[in-house]
């Protein structure tokens, strides 16, 4: 494809990504209930009609929101994954971030939970592709484990998932708010008893 015929793609991803932006902080400011097509075309001084050339729903706009930020989250594990250091340490640092961003992201920021509680009770499809990212990505850092020998040999798939659902209640904005008044266990203790099962033969 010519550099002429990929401008027009290059502008249609701008523009694409402009109304994201656009209706996440607006998402932020008034909630995502509340904001309407038109306060997304007002704000980028656009008409409504316009806004629907590149989304074709508000639900669109709502998932490309979600998909957004669930795919910074997602980038910052694979980072984290692919990065130096034993298998124990970046699987540590994994979940204690993953509960850093989120909670920055949907705890901090009350209307923006409102968007996540919609997407996980209206099981938004999304949602289940986020966690089958995240469980590759855990799938991984254990496999590495297990091929080093800091990890016990076993079934790294299983493992993973085993994990995670261990480690759910510090990633997953609706329990976090539910149990933020159950200070214990800290997701520190809670990685620390999964390294020692792995290390003992989880998933084997």
């Amino acid at each position: 494809m010519s550099a002429v015929e990929d401008a027009p793609n290059a502008r249609e991803n701008e523009q694409r990504a402009r109304i994201v932006a656009t209706a996440e902080r607006l998402f932020r400011e008034i909630g995502f209930q509340k904001t309407t097509v038109a306060d997304i075309a007002r704000e980028l001084r656009m008409s409504p009609a316009n806004v629907y050339r590149f989304f074709g729903s508000k639900s669109e706009i709502h998932m490309a929101v979600a998909r957004q930020l669930m795919g910074e989250v997602e980038a910052a594990a694979e980072r984290l994954a692919s990065g130096p250091g034993p298998a124990a340490e970046r699987l540590r640092t994994l979940v204690l971030a993953s509960e850093a961003m989120n909670a920055e992201r949907y705890l901090a920021d009350r209307k923006l939970h409102e968007m996540v509680e919609a997407a996980l009770n209206e099981h938004w499809p999304l949602i289940d592709d986020h966690i089958d990212r995240l469980d590759a990505i855990y799938e991984r850092i254990i496999a590495s484990g297990m091929e080093s020998g800091e990890f016990a040999k076993g079934d790294a798939k299983l493992a993973s998932k085993l994990v995670r659902t261990a480690c759910v209640r510090f990633c997953h904005p609706h329990l976090m708010v539910e149990f933020a008044h159950r200070p214990h266990p800290t997701s520190a203790e809670m990685v620390d008893f999964c390294l020692t099962a792995l290390r003992a033969g989880v998933g084997s």
